[in-house]
């Protein structure tokens, strides 16, 4: 585990511990140890399975004790919430930033709205979607008019910003 909660109790007995093994550690190395002073991480109450939508409430902030811990860990809340996840997150591990993607804007399937823009000419048209995608992906999408697909960037209000060829 990366990092503990510990209870009052316990609270001196750990400190001594921390205290001696980081005397040892700088009379070995002939330096001082790295510590993980500051850095938390965000970790789930719950565990949380694929696609759910992460809020708030199912996550905690705890300060990190394992001075290693590296890599693209979530630190603070905000970028963790809002954000669907893409594997189990299990609850008191950390919430690594590689498993979270943004929310579809769109969905396979899905009615849309095509608009293709040159100048001050503007066509729209009706679409659905070939996958799904969220704001700024490309994406395909079959005309639901003519049967033609076509490539287009989805933009926030949720339609597909047809690109020319």
């Amino acid at each position: 585990m990366m990092f503990r909660r510990i209870s009052f109790r316990h609270h001196r007995l750990a400190a001594a511990t921390l205290a001696a093994a980081s005397v040892a550690l700088a009379a070995l190395t002939g330096s001082a140890p790295a510590r993980a002073e500051g850095m938390t991480a965000v970790i789930p109450k719950e565990t949380i399975y694929p696609g759910e939508t992460i809020v708030g409430s199912q996550l905690e902030v705890v300060d990190v004790t394992n001075p290693n811990l590296s890599g693209d860990f979530a630190q603070t809340a905000d970028q963790v919430v809002g954000k669907v996840t893409t594997r189990t997150l299990l609850s008191g591990r950390v919430i690594l930033v590689s498993g979270l993607r943004q929310p579809y804007a769109v969905e396979r399937g899905k009615a849309v709205r095509l608009v293709f823009n040159n100048g001050p000419l503007v066509i729209s048209a009706g679409g659905s979607p070939l996958e799904n995608a969220a704001v700024g992906d490309l994406i395909r999408v079959r005309n639901t008019d003519s049967g033609i697909i076509v490539s287009g960037t989805v933009m926030a209000d949720g339609t597909v910003q047809v690109v020319a060829k």
